[in-house]
């Protein structure tokens, strides 16, 4: 368990904007697709194709307290799952518009 979540944390930490999530979970599917809309250079893990994805799902669960898919981080901070997301492409999150987060961490050019 503790491999899992050490390799959890690594995707979190090397990547500008991390999504863990299932290919064929349509809220996966739509957060993907939303992040395409900006171009935001992102890491996707699909956890139902990766042999550890359940351990890697369980780790997520103890860093984030939430075990659903899709688990999404922009510039290492957790926003969550897919309606998260769209909440803060509709209204920011902190006083920071979609757009500025996906700047600041470096998935999308100023």
């Amino acid at each position: 368990m503790e491999a899992a979540q050490k390799k959890a944390q690594a995707l979190i930490d090397e990547n500008a904007v991390m999504v863990f999530s299932k290919s064929y979970c349509p809220y996966c599917n739509n957060a993907k697709r939303i992040l395409d809309s900006y171009d935001a250079k992102y890491k996707a893990i699909e956890l139902n194709q990766e042999e550890d994805g359940d351990d890697i799902q369980n780790a997520l669960q103890k860093i984030t307290g939430q075990r659903t898919v899709p688990n999404i981080f922009i510039g290492q901070v957790h926003i969550g799952g897919n309606s998260d997301l769209e909440a803060v492409v509709k209204n920011g999150k902190n006083g920071k518009k979609i757009e500025e987060l996906l700047k600041e961490a470096g998935a999308i050019s100023a």
